[in-house]
């Protein structure tokens, strides 16, 4: 296993450092100078010339790509200056909450994919497999501001039986029932396209196992059909379902962004709103780089995943 994450981590750095420089040159084309929303429309030439040198805009685009880098490898984020404070402690603060959110949609989407794709093989019920069908069309169809106002409206104004937004006021081991609680509907809301796909993919990934030699075999030897389903074939569906599972995670934490705003959740997602709103250069540059690094880390991770749970990946690499 080890060779192989060896293999697979040169092309992610080479990735990462790509993803750097075109993200550097992104934000650089977004109309507008920081300058001039700090300094103001009144302000002097020797005022914006200060300005200018203070945030180090005052070299070629080339040298300040590799002061940033430079900062970036010693450890040094930068500092936000319109949001205001250290880059380092803005993000921290902000991931620790979207992890939170993140996760715990992620374990809602992987918990009701398990028990629907399980429990549809097992029942072979025409109803239930039609239920199945229309509640995933509906969570796929219908977008995140959509689903996030309908559960507000819902289940915090209709029928007031869970806060509509913000975070635990004691933290999130304060008090866990009053955690779940506010975690209930964003997470719900950030959980339903991914548990939809997820469900429809064990599904198939199920049902195409059942087809396979060795289920008739065993079920010619007197093996019960939910022995069957839970010791042989949903581990050889696992592998397949588990790179899709990679691709999800990277839609969670790309759909946490609305599902924050919808919830007033102080998240990485708020922040990106606030830094792109004020042209806070130094922060979105941070944030979009973070973002892509987190992608190729699931990337990574969900391969060696795959590679461990199927041996044929890592010999067909070696080879």
């Amino acid at each position: 296993m080890i060779p192989y994450i060896l293999r697979r981590t040169p092309s992610a750095l080479v990735t990462l450092l790509l993803a750097s420089v075109l993200v550097f040159v992104l934000v650089r084309l977004v109309p507008g100078d920081p300058v001039d929303t700090l300094a103001g429309a009144d302000a002097s030439p020797e005022t914006r010339a200060a300005i200018r040198d203070q945030l180090g805009l005052d070299g070629s685009p080339v040298a300040q790509y590799f002061q940033w880098l430079g900062a970036l490898l010693s450890g040094d984020l930068g500092t936000s200056y319109l949001v205001g404070g250290s880059i380092a402690d803005l993000v921290g603060a902000g991931a620790l909450n979207t992890l939170v959110l993140a996760g715990s949609a992620l374990l809602l989407a992987v918990v009701a994919a398990l028990v629907t794709g399980v429990a549809s093989v097992l029942s072979r019920s025409r109803l239930l497999d039609a239920v199945v069908s229309a509640v995933n069309t509906l969570a796929v169809a219908l977008p995140p501001f959509v689903t996030g106002v309908v559960l507000v409206v819902t289940f915090a104004v209709a029928w007031p039986l869970l806060p509509a937004g913000g975070v635990p006021p004691d933290g999130f081991l304060g008090r866990p029932g009053i955690t779940a609680q506010y975690l209930a509907l964003p997470a719900l809301c950030l959980a339903l396209p991914a548990a939809s796909v997820l469900t429809r993919f064990l599904t198939e990934a199920l049902r195409t196992e059942l087809r396979q030699p060795y289920v008739t075999t065993a079920r010619a030897l007197g093996i019960s059909r939910r022995r069957i389903v839970l010791t042989q074939v949903l581990p050889n569906a696992l592998p397949a379902t588990v790179t899709v599972l990679g691709l999800q995670v990277g839609g969670l934490l790309g759909g946490a962004v609305l599902v924050e705003l919808i919830f007033a959740w102080p998240g990485l997602g708020m922040l990106v709103e606030q830094a792109i709103s004020t042209r806070d250069y130094p922060l979105v540059q941070v944030l979009l780089l973070l973002s892509v690094a987190v992608f190729i880390v699931v990337q990574v991770v969900t391969d060696v995943a795959h590679a461990w749970l199927d041996p044929r990946v890592r010999w067909g690499g070696a080879a």
